[in-house]
């Protein structure tokens, strides 16, 4: 068993014996990154977008039931991704707008499909 503060896989915050031993079960910083490269490539699109709709929670809520923001449970991917491409594009959609153009411009596509297929299971 570790013995530093976090008793994590992924952290080790000790040295000597201690790293040694976090090394071992591990692998090293170069094996827990590609591990975690691994299972993000095999992931499917809603689990890589539940990731990302970590950032969404406080203004449409955990399960997607709304707030500050819309509801967005119940609506399809296709709907979602719409949407988000439509704020990325600088369109206005109502009147958070402004604040989903900033949150939407830094999306890739790919976190677009993404965050639509999670938001889509919810």
């Amino acid at each position: 068993m570790l013995t530093n503060e976090h008793d994590v896989d992924r952290v080790h915050r000790c040295d000597g014996e201690c790293y040694e031993a976090w090394q071992a079960k591990t692998g090293g910083v170069v094996a827990v990154a590609a591990a975690a490269q691994a299972a993000k490539a095999a992931a499917s699109p809603a689990e890589l977008g539940k990731a990302a709709y970590q950032g969404c929670i406080a203004c449409h809520g955990a399960g997607g039931e709304g707030g500050v923001g819309p509801q967005l449970a119940g609506q399809s991917a296709e709907s979602i991704a719409g949407m988000l491409r439509q704020y990325k594009n600088g369109e206005t959609r109502g009147a958070q707008s402004s604040l989903m153009w900033a949150n939407a411009g830094m999306l890739s596509q790919a976190d677009i499909d993404n965050l639509a297929a999670f938001v889509e299971t919810l």
